[in-house]
């Protein structure tokens, strides 16, 4: 199998436009359209239907954001020890009681050490994986500890955003899209983040027709790619689900030749992750792994609504698996040469399913 190298997906952006909170209104944000061929097209969200057209589906991911970000201490072992400070940032469940986490400082806790939060939230540690995935197990369970988390925490903002400033109330409402309604992720669907009801309105208005389907988003979706080879990197897996009825209008939306929208790379991987043998989309619920690189057989979007990702990731080669490597780098160094800002809170593109 032929390698493909990590640092062919590098690119180079100035620090200044890594987007620290994000614009307002949220449909004010730039948008730049990336059609198959031709030149890139410089817009701003709320001209989304100009863009669409009537029968076109657009799927969200209502997936809602915990306050997965959780700072505490870990007390003293002994009398003559010291308190140290932890950080932990949830991705998984693993139970009622228990999640998996990454935790700092990774090296100065073991298994069976107690960690203590704010509000009265305690856990202990279970077990040590690597790259300081932890296991740990709350003292509080189910709803309850659901309750304890959300006064705990706070909002489980990126690195590139929480290591050049604090979470604040504002990122409460900022880091939430506005259709969210099933609580599980522990990072943002970022894409959705640019809708307004206004501008849902007027896709409505236009005869786009909404679909909803859910995946929790997991903190390994900020995971760095260490190894040289990107298809020696390993995915944290995620839950995701496509109901029946999803299922089915969007087989309908298929047979009819109407195009399929994906709202984020979590939407695009929920409904990929879903084919059955055929290519047909089927309803699911359960983890999926699904590592998009290019050479990847699309079956179900034709379009996709994405913010701009980081350089090496795995959705910048997502992106270029979706819409062609060398357009979509191409249409990078017209975002960066442009001044558009990137990542979580940044601008917005629009990119139609190329050719390789």
């Amino acid at each position: 199998m032929a390698r493909m190298r990590v640092d062919a997906f590098d690119f180079t952006l100035p620090d200044e436009q890594i987007a620290l909170r994000p614009a307002r209104p949220r449909d004010a944000a730039r948008l730049l359209h990336v059609r198959p061929e031709g030149p890139f097209e410089d817009r701003i969200v709320r001209d989304l239907p100009t863009l669409l057209r009537p029968g076109d589906v657009m799927v969200f991911n209502d997936t809602r954001v915990i306050h997965a970000a959780l700072d505490g201490l870990r007390p003293a072992r002994d009398a003559g020890g010291q308190d140290v400070a932890v950080h932990l940032n949830l991705h998984k469940r693993a139970g009622p009681d228990a999640w998996r986490a990454f935790a700092k400082p990774g090296k100065r806790l073991k298994p069976g050490d107690t960690l203590v939060f704010r509000a009265g939230l305690a856990a202990t540690l279970v077990e040590k994986g690597e790259g300081g995935d932890v296991l740990v197990r709350f003292e509080a369970s189910g709803a309850a500890l659901d309750a304890a988390i959300a006064e705990a925490g706070v909002a489980p903002l990126p690195p590139y955003i929480a290591d050049r400033r604090a979470p604040d109330e504002a990122d409460d409402d900022d880091y939430q899209t506005v259709f969210a309604a099933k609580d599980g992720s522990v990072a943002a669907p970022t894409a959705g983040l640019h809708f307004t009801p206004a501008l849902l309105d007027a896709l409505d208005a236009l005869g786009v027709e909404r679909r909803f389907v859910t995946l929790h988003v997991g903190a390994g979706t900020f995971l760095p790619v260490k190894t040289d080879d990107a298809k020696d990197h390993a995915i944290h897996e995620e839950w995701r689900e496509v109901s029946e009825d999803v299922a089915e209008a969007l087989r309908r939306a298929r047979a009819e030749g109407r195009r399929i929208i994906a709202v984020g790379t979590t939407a695009l991987r929920t409904l990929e992750s879903a084919v059955d043998e055929a290519g047909r989309i089927r309803a699911v619920a359960g983890d999926t792994d699904l590592f998009i690189l290019p050479g990847f057989r699309f079956h179900v979007c034709d379009g996709l609504w994405t913010n701009f990702h980081l350089p090496r990731s795995t959705l910048f080669m997502l992106v270029c698996a979706f819409a062609g490597e060398a357009r979509m780098k191409a249409a990078y160094a017209h975002a960066i040469a442009q001044g558009y800002r990137f990542y979580s809170y940044g601008d917005a593109s629009l990119l139609w399913r190329g050719h390789g």
